[in-house]
Order: C-alpha cells, then sequence, then structure tokens
C-alpha cells in the first residue's frame, strides 16, 4: 500500500529534478499509476521506485506513460463528433482560417478524426491543428500516423455512425498489419511535446480539445488549466471536454453551456464585445 505522503513527496522530488509538476494530480489515478510503474518493473517498493525515476531520465520519460494512461479513439463518443460536424464547424465556414488545438492528444486518434471530419467540411485546406502531449512515446506513435487493424476495426462502429456510406479505406493507406493516415489528413497537423499543466501557449485557437484529460487533475488544478484554457480561445471559441470531465464551479462563470450532454463549451464574449455588438445591432 502506497501512502499519500509518500506520493507527494515523490511528485515534489519530480517536479525539481525535471520540472515536471504532478503535484495537483488527482491521487487516486497517481497511486494507480505509480502501481503499474513499480508492478512493471517489479519493484520492491518506493525506494526503488524513487531512485530508479530521480537517477534514470529516460525511465523517467518512458515512465510517463505508466503514470497517465493514454487511451484515445477514433470517432470517440460519435454523438459529440456529429455535433462537431453540423453545428460548431459550420460557425467557422467563412473565417480565412481556422486553429484547432487538441491538448493531451495521446497517440493521435483523435487529431486524424478531426482531420477526417474537417476533410470531409470542405475545412482542412485551410485549417491549422496543433496537437500536444506529455508523453513523447505517444507523440512518435502519433506522428506516424499508423494503428493496427485490430484497432481500427475497434473502431468502424462509430465511424460508420458518422459516415455510413464511407470506408476506413478512404483515409487509411492499409499495409499488411497496419494502416496509416493519408498523407492528405496529416498535412495540416503540427505535433509538439508539452505540458498543460505549465500553462503555456503562444497564440490563441477556435477550437480546443481537451478530453478525458482533467480526470487526472483535483479541483484546483481543473480550474487553473480550464482559466488558462479560456485565454487561449478567441472569442466565441469552443472548448470540448471529454464525458468524464466535469466543470468545476469557479469555471462556471467563464464558459457558456453550448451542450452538457456532449461537454461542449463556449467562451463567453467580453463584456466590451457585448455591448458594442448590441449597439450595432440597436442602431441598424
Amino acid at each position: 500500500m502506497i501512502s499519500e505522503e509518500e506520493v507527494n513527496s515523490l511528485m515534489i522530488a519530480m517536479k525539481k529534478r525535471y520540472g515536471l509538476d504532478f503535484t495537483n494530480y488527482e491521487p487516486k489515478s497517481l497511486n494507480r499509476g505509480i502501481t503499474r510503474l513499480m508492478t512493471k518493473y517489479n519493484m520492491n517498493g518506493m525506494i526503488d521506485l524513487w531512485g530508479r525515476i530521480l537517477n534514470d531520465e529516460d525511465f523517467f520519460v518512458n515512465g510517463i506513460d505508466d503514470l497517465l494512461v493514454n487511451l484515445t479513439e477514433l470517432f470517440r463518443n460519435p454523438d459529440a463528433w456529429i455535433m462537431i460536424r453540423d453545428e460548431i464547424l459550420p460557425q467557422y465556414r467563412y473565417d480565412r482560417e481556422i486553429k484547432i488545438w487538441h491538448a493531451g492528444c495521446s497517440t493521435g486518434e483523435e487529431i486524424y478524426t478531426m482531420a477526417i471530419v474537417l476533410a470531409e467540411c470542405d475545412l482542412l485546406r485551410k485549417s491549422k491543428l496543433l496537437a500536444t502531449d506529455l508523453s513523447k512515446t505517444a507523440l512518435e506513435k502519433a506522428r506516424t500516423g499508423s494503428y493496427s487493424h485490430a484497432s481500427l476495426k475497434n473502431y468502424l462502429k462509430p465511424f460508420l455512425k458518422m459516415y455510413p456510406d464511407r470506408k476506413l479505406e478512404d483515409y487509411f493507406d492499409y499495409a499488411e498489419s497496419n494502416a496509416t493516415i493519408k498523407p492528405q489528413f496529416a498535412r495540416n497537423v503540427k505535433f509538439m511535446n508539452h505540458n498543460l499543466v505549465d500553462r503555456k501557449m503562444d497564440q490563441k485557437f477556435d477550437v480546443i480539445f481537451c478530453r478525458n484529460v482533467m480526470i487526472y487533475f483535483d479541483q484546483e488544478l481543473k480550474a487553473r488549466i480550464l482559466s488558462f484554457l479560456n485565454e487561449c480561445l478567441n472569442e466565441g471559441g469552443h472548448l470540448i471536454l471529454g464525458y468524464y470531465d466535469t466543470m468545476p464551479n469557479q469555471s462556471i462563470d467563464i464558459f457558456d453551456v453550448y451542450s452538457n450532454s456532449t461537454r461542449i463549451y463556449k467562451k463567453r464574449v467580453s463584456q466590451t464585445n457585448h455591448t458594442y455588438e448590441q449597439e450595432s445591432i440597436n442602431s441598424r
């Protein structure tokens, strides 16, 4: 049994050693991740793990995948994607450029889902997609855009709910055991290593995905991250969370609920802009 004090001490040491802050991650999730890591490498206790993490940077970098389970799928929760396709993206049809950020992209299935949906809406050519993740291992796989036949077969049902008249072969080049996303759907995607907890980003976006990432955070960190994501959104931009993500009470005032069932939120227009828009309407 790992105590909360042991977990906290390790997180503080990791922050000092590598500059990565896990101190506000949800304790139960971290405990499970630490247990996975220790079991995987047949460690007898926290002392073994402590020494290995703090003295072996490669072990730490690779161990992030065990601390934080990277789970993502093509067309995960198709009801959300249908709303994105039919209601959200049409709002940007006449914009010169659409900027989209997938924070915590894991192995890339979600960013390629977005590229496919944008292509089907004839919007991919003017879109810029940024996919970021803390795990360098996950990003390496995401960049390849290559997935096993078995995993793609599992994604077929939600895909067909979106596009019943299409085939996955329209978007992936199939080889003997794997299939790779076709180049035209990866052309506008940029991958970058990024720690969301650092709350640093030098650009703004029209749509931000942060799905099933904040389930690892405590309430305080969730609120800070949501405030940061709000700052990264253009006026009236959309934030898309995961089905298991909850909006803390202190964050409700900065977003309007666009669709509660699909966890889609909209950045509130600033009071200045709202007043200007209202005056324009009144003067007509």
